[in-house]
């Protein structure tokens, strides 16, 4: 089957080379030209716009700059006391989702970092009930500015 295909394959260019040559220098030619203008619209000067503020962001990442401890026996270094810190999640409408102790938590923790702390303790989380939300769920952690390990806290 192989030879039969090769066989007729180099007997029509014996007969046609010239015709053959140009047909496929013309698909080539063409299929160039429309890929070009393609691939040319694809590398255009884009812009992008937030409304995201660089302020804002550093406000929305704070809280991964702040780490959680079970008690103050795991910090390897001198500490500092910052104060009491909590944070709430709220489920406003019955058909909105329940309140979550992430949400909570990760309040907390942007809280701390306010107030310039860079670990927490939590103590609890309870659910809450109150005339605002349907459900409500605040969690409380202890606040903790750790120095360099062996090195005083200025």
């Amino acid at each position: 089957m192989t030879n039969t295909i090769t066989e007729s394959l180099s007997e029509h260019l014996s007969k046609n080379p010239a015709k053959l040559s140009l047909k496929f220098l013309l698909k080539k030619t063409l299929s160039i030209l429309i890929v070009l203008p393609l691939l040319a619209s694809c590398s255009g000067n884009y812009t992008f716009e937030s409304n995201v503020k660089p302020d804002n962001a550093n406000g929305y990442f704070s809280a991964s700059k702040v780490e959680i401890f079970k008690d103050e026996t795991e910090f390897m270094s001198s500490f500092q006391y910052v104060g009491l810190v909590e944070g709430e999640d709220c489920q406003q409408e019955q058909h909105l989702a329940p309140p979550d102790v992430i949400n909570a938590r990760t309040q907390a923790r942007q809280m701390a970092f306010s107030q310039k702390a860079n670990a927490v303790i939590f103590t609890s989380c309870v659910d809450i009930e109150t005339k605002h939300c349907i459900a409500q769920v605040v969690c409380y952690a202890k606040a903790y500015r750790l120095g360099a390990p062996h090195e005083p806290i200025e």
